[in-house]
């Protein structure tokens, strides 16, 4: 990971467009030496991350010297190349005397700067002849390297068919069946509860996901909730997440346990609930949840409580009467199903010559694996990147003699150090920074890994098309769990990474000095465990009341999760901090001067204020203030940020008059009103200088018709969200929508015109979700919806719905929701060749003795009502 750990800064420092201009050239060929220097660095850095593993001590100094000396380098140029930045957004008079009003401390600060740099460059220098009294060796294969070739094959069009939802499960078939029967039992009618106890990696928790999403349990039970104890925990923070879950967002921190307990007491009272205990370690857990009242009522009706955990002691001790499932191992015939679908996955099948001995060969390694799922499907991922007879051989008969835990330990080390190149070990890493179970959005994660430099240009690529197949990369090795995919665009939405998988994660990242993970409530605590290593990212989860301390004031990542009154600390070398669910103090002075700054999202979050220094942010990638309470307005001065891609904003905005940030992939606002018409009209003056944006979230109240004339300065539009019209009396044509669009969400009081006719010609709408149609026929044409998969509509007052045959062929999934007046389906449901799922919520004159219903269950179509 030596490598892993410098080379994209390396490269990063090396992309820096420091220009040779009269105000820098004092500095520019200092600037320019130090580059080539940095250049010849990765030279020698695989022959040095080789002898570190080997345990050479002296080579893991020398390496983080190296570390030490590029994030070193990287600042120093970045305050050259700021101050250029700067200078160059400030034209005309008025930015002729500013710039001359700066003179004096910009010379002062460009003399540091090449004190810095001279003084890097000795370093640098210590380092070269280090090298060489360590034997290390020059690389040369990576000299005069402008970008990284593509590393995947062509054969990722295919990639996305093979992902299922992460809980679909192998061998367990009859397990689930009979918990979800004991679960639903009427018969039973006390509080009881089911324990479910294996070894880590037996498949737990993937099994209980199912049970939990199942729709006959989601239909039983009034109200469920999820949560994930592990080793440490507190009472109070388990009972404040169930609360949440289940009365709705809560974020009082000030009630105190017996509050928040009795509070839960009093509404499950009223309710059939359900609430899963995953990986449960104590045989007090129970007792501390319930130590100052007893939350969990047993009022007669059939509540359940459902738990996991690796401890016999653990499963037997719930006091409640208890069905204690020990759950086993898969058998030979399930260990070689699960295995042989990541090993030999349909979409690689024909890469293979001779099946019939890579079947023979894989079923004997599938048995080494012991029947334990995750190292099946961890051990399988890998082998399909090696298809290759010999390989398999070798690792069959080198295959070491080790229990369960080290088996599982030494798979995932083989497939890590498998990973085509450093930037995809260091993406797979950072995953680790997210507090266990937690469901990862990736376009979150995409755009932090970018704004970190883990996603390398190539020729051929954009970044976040790199960064998806990363993600795929990691998903067909199984080092990660697909949650959700989108059906809108075909890639994977949503992951999270098996608990086993996040510990060795977290090791690994330690030990490499990669990231540091602060934890009050697991067993993840203190720095480093390499002094050699101080790490340059911190993650900080379940902490309260006191300042954050990382283990280096020049930390350049700041993560954060569940922080309560927590106060930020000055971090002027800052590049990405990202906090979520947490109480903030002092946020805008932590803030003010980090220059370097890419990455600012703060969601749902409290007691924000942004600094009015944040246009000075000129490196700023990202601002996501998603469900966060601001106390102030968004500084205009935002929008000259001229490096700004996604901007995610909620409430305080205003919309500024001119504006020098035109490149903007994404916008997401929401507003509790726009204000007055002279507003309105600079909001639509400002969305049609956007011309870039290919994702428009908007929300806002009056969402005035004439918003829906803005597309046509927007083409690359892909997804559109557009909520609260009034009366939505008029469509554009269909040629004025643009015609790449993907996903279209509209969201009216009332639609008076029937919205089909010119939506139905929208060449790539794959899905579209509606609100508030008003007339009484619907119709839907021969060739109209050529690619839709999915179809909402919500409080359609339609009596009728025609549809010809021919329409809509790839509609999977429709959903009708207060559809009121709606009294049959329509018989051309029966001509839509791919539907595969009805849902009907709220359909009071729909009887289940339908025609058309019942054909439909008849065919295989699920239907839930």
């Amino acid at each position: 990971m030596a490598e892993s750990a410098v080379k994209a800064v390396v490269g990063n420092v090396s992309n820096l467009a420091v220009q040779e201009t009269s105000f820098l050239c004092g500095v520019t060929n200092e600037v320019g030496f130090l580059k080539d220097e940095l250049k010849r660095l990765k030279c020698y850095l695989k022959s040095g991350d080789a002898k570190w593993r080997s345990g050479d001590e002296r080579v893991a100094t020398w390496v983080s010297q190296i570390r030490d000396a590029t994030y070193e380098s990287e600042n120093v140029l970045e305050v050259a190349d700021y101050m250029e930045k700067r200078n160059r957004l400030k034209r005309g008079f008025m930015g002729a005397i500013s710039r001359y009003a700066r003179l004096p401390s910009d010379l002062i600060t460009l003399h540091k700067v090449g004190a810095e740099v001279q003084r890097i460059r000795r370093k640098i220098s210590e380092i070269f002849d280090s090298a060489n009294r360590l034997n290390i060796d020059l690389d040369t294969s990576v000299l005069d390297k402008g970008h990284v070739e593509d590393v995947f094959p062509r054969e990722y069009g295919l990639m996305h068919q093979n992902f299922k939802d992460d809980a679909v499960i192998f061998g367990f078939e009859d397990e689930y069946k009979e918990i979800v029967d004991k679960l639903v039992d009427k018969e039973n009618n006390t509080l009881s509860a089911i324990s479910i106890v294996a070894m880590g990696g037996a498949g737990k928790t993937t099994l209980v996901r199912k049970v939990y999403t199942s729709s006959r349990v989601e239909r039983h039970f009034d109200t469920i909730a999820w949560v994930t104890v592990s080793q440490k925990f507190k009472g109070i923070d388990l009972l404040r997440d169930i609360m949440k879950q289940i009365m709705g967002a809560r974020d009082d921190f000030q009630m105190h346990e017996y509050e928040v307990g009795k509070e839960i007491h009093d509404y499950l009272s009223k309710k059939r609930f359900l609430v899963v205990l995953d990986d449960v370690w104590e045989t007090d857990t129970w007792e501390q949840i319930n130590k100052t009242v007893k939350a969990f009522p047993d009022v007669a009706n059939g509540s359940r409580v459902l738990l996991t955990t690796r401890k016999q002691d653990v499963a037997n001790h719930i006091q409640m009467p208890t069905h204690v499932h020990p759950l086993k191992k898969l058998d030979e015939k399930k260990s070689w199903e699960l295995f042989s679908s990541k090993a030999l996955p349909s979409y690689n099948r024909f890469l293979v010559c001779d099946v019939d001995e890579f079947e023979e060969l894989g079923k004997k390694l599938a048995r080494k694996c012991n029947g334990l799922p995750l190292a099946l499907a961890v051990f399988g991922g890998y082998l399909s990147k090696n298809l290759n007879k010999d390989t398999w051989c070798d690792i069959l008969l080198s295959w070491p003699s080790t229990k369960d835990g080290q088996m599982m330990r030494n798979i995932l080390a083989r497939s890590y150090n498998d990973l085509p190149d450093h930037y995809l070990r260091s993406c797979f890493l950072y995953v680790a920074a997210f507090p266990e179970d937690y469901e990862i959005s990736m376009s979150d994660l995409i755009e932090l890994w970018i704004a970190e430099c883990f996603i390398p240009h190539t020729p051929k690529h954009k970044l976040e098309e790199t960064a998806r197949k990363y993600i795929t990369e990691l998903a067909q090795r199984s080092l990660v769990q697909v949650v959700d995919t989108s059906r809108a665009h075909g890639w994977i939405e949503r992951i999270r990474i098996h608990d086993i998988l996040r510990d060795w994660c977290i090791e690994e990242a330690r030990e490499d000095g990669f990231l540091d993970m602060i934890d009050k409530t697991a067993c993840h605590m203190g720095a480093s465990s390499s002094d050699s290593m101080i790490s340059y990212r911190a993650s900080f989860q379940n902490l309260s009341d006191q300042v954050l301390q990382p283990a280096t004031p020049n930390l350049r990542t700041l993560v954060g999760f569940e922080l309560s009154s927590i106060s930020l600390p000055k971090l002027r070398f800052l590049r990405v901090l990202h906090m979520a669910n947490s109480d903030l103090k002092n946020l805008s002075l932590a803030i003010g001067g980090c220059i370097h700054l890419r990455c600012l999202r703060l969601t749902r979050c409290e007691n924000v204020a942004l600094p009015s220094s944040i246009g000075k942010l000129l490196y700023l990638q990202i601002i996501d203030l998603r469900k966060t309470k601001l106390d102030s307005m968004i500084p205009n001065t935002l929008w000259d940020i001229p490096t700004l891609r996604h901007v995610y904003l909620t409430t305080a905005f205003s919309s500024p008059r001119s504006v020098q940030q035109k490149d903007l992939q994404t916008l997401w606002l929401t507003c509790a009103s726009v204000g007055t018409k002279y507003c309105y009209h600079d909001l639509v003056t400002f969305l049609e200088k956007m011309r870039q944006l290919t994702t428009l979230f908007l929300v806002m109240r009056p969402m005035h018709v004439e918003m829906l004339n803005i597309f046509a300065y927007m083409p690359h539009l892909v997804d559109i969200h557009l909520a609260n019209f009034g009366v939505l009396n008029k469509f554009p044509e269909s040629n004025h929508f643009p015609q790449r669009l993907r996903h279209l969400y509209l969201e009216a009081d009332v639609i008076e015109l029937d919205p089909m006719p010119i939506l139905e010609k929208l060449p790539c709408l794959v899905v579209l979700e509606l609100s508030g149609y008003e007339g009484r026929i619907m119709s839907c044409s021969a060739q109209g919806f050529p690619h839709l998969q999915e179809l909402k509509l919500d409080r359609f007052s339609i009596k009728e719905w025609r549809m010809e045959e021919g329409t809509m062929p790839k509609l999977s999934h429709l959903k009708l929701w207060l559809c009121k007046k709606m009294r049959k389906l329509p018989e051309g449901l029966l001509h839509l060749p791919s539907l595969k799922n009805l849902k009907l919520i709220s359909k009071p004159l729909i009887s289940g003795d339908d025609t058309t219903l019942k054909e439909l269950e008849r065919r295989g179509c699920e239907v839930e009502r």
